[in-house]
């Protein structure tokens, strides 16, 4: 029997409406095959609902080394403002900021150098030191920065290296006041630039410098400081136990209740927060101490300071600061 077109159509969509409802049935039993077709036809059906969460939510970030939980605090904006600038001496070489600052204090990183600097091994004549001053200065005043708001600032870790007093002699010969801090000042100045306001009262700082580390907290409204080993004890055949042991005893005197986050700075954790940044955003929350593997052996002693930090003190969430640096909590305490 021959059939017609329309027969033919009518069967044809019979058939294709029993196997729609087949489909639906065996899927119905088997929610796990569900799933993974949905998955394998639409792959992007989760990651959406999941990029949608809304900001503050406790919702995780995936990276090549596991989870971290989100964090979406965004900085205040200084309304107007004045451009300051500051360079630091620090024990590895220069780096220099430029900031605006408003009445309130309120501040954002507008421009940033991190430079190595052969000064630091004695390696440099003092015509080298003035022409890499002169070139930081000069950067400065071409942005906007005016001669009398260009500050130099050595760290507590470059007094303790041979090169600094001839860095400072040069500093002094152009003219420049060159400012120096105690350890415990570095700390409390770094305080001031990295914690915010709204986190006062449940977190810490770290500051893992190359001379030395900074532990910071503030106690009521006093700021507390404490220093222990910096990234380059390996220099001098220090043990990683030892160090590890005396990290651990400075960490412990952070508040219990300041524990929950740790905002964290330094040559060491900016090398981890590279590994796991997204985009250009200003806080990178760090991975665990475990999911990192460091080659070089400043990387490996700073990680050991990490580690015994989170060790001591419980402390899940270190957040790296990719603008704050001790320099600017200088500068916060000027004159307005």
């Amino acid at each position: 029997m021959r059939l017609t077109f329309a027969s033919k159509a009518i069967i044809a969509a019979i058939i294709l409406i029993g196997l729609y409802f087949g489909i639906r049935r065996f899927t119905a039993t088997n929610p796990e095959l569900a799933q993974s077709g949905r998955s394998a036809i639409d792959p992007v059906a989760d990651t959406t609902s999941r990029s949608n969460a809304p900001a503050g939510s406790s919702e995780t970030s995936a990276t090549g080394t596991g989870t971290r939980p989100a964090f979406a605090y965004e900085a205040p904006a200084p309304v107007d403002g004045k451009l300051k600038g500051v360079v630091e001496l620090g024990a590895s070489g220069f780096n220099s900021f430029i900031v605006r600052i408003d009445q309130n204090r309120t501040w954002k990183l507008e421009k940033a150098d991190f430079g190595n600097s052969l000064v630091m091994e004695n390696m440099a004549t003092d015509d080298d030191i003035r022409r890499g001053l002169k070139a930081y200065i000069a950067q400065m005043l071409d942005f906007g920065v005016g001669g009398r708001d260009i500050h130099f600032v050595v760290s507590s870790g470059a007094l303790k290296a041979e090169g600094t007093g001839k860095i400072v002699k040069v500093l002094k010969g152009l003219g420049y006041v060159v400012n120096t801090v105690t350890p415990e000042k570095e700390g409390v100045l770094g305080l001031r630039s990295v914690l915010p306001a709204s986190f006062s009262d449940r977190a810490f700082v770290a500051d893992i410098g190359s001379g030395n580390t900074k532990i910071s907290w503030l106690d009521g409204n006093q700021p507390r400081s404490v220093e222990t080993y910096g990234a380059k004890y390996f220099e001098k055949g220090t043990a990683d136990a030892a160090v590890a042991a005396e990290v651990k005893q400075k960490a412990t005197q952070v508040p219990a209740d300041l524990r929950a986050t740790c905002f964290i700075i330094g040559g060491v954790p900016f090398e981890m927060a590279k590994k796991v940044r997204k985009g250009k955003e200003r806080y990178t929350v760090l991975d665990a101490p475990s999911a990192y593997q460091l080659d070089n052996a400043k990387s490996k002693a700073g990680l050991n300071i990490y580690k015994s930090i989170a060790e001591a003190t419980g402390c899940q969430q270190f957040v790296f600061d990719w603008d704050a640096n001790f320099t600017i909590g200088y500068l916060l305490t000027l004159p307005k």
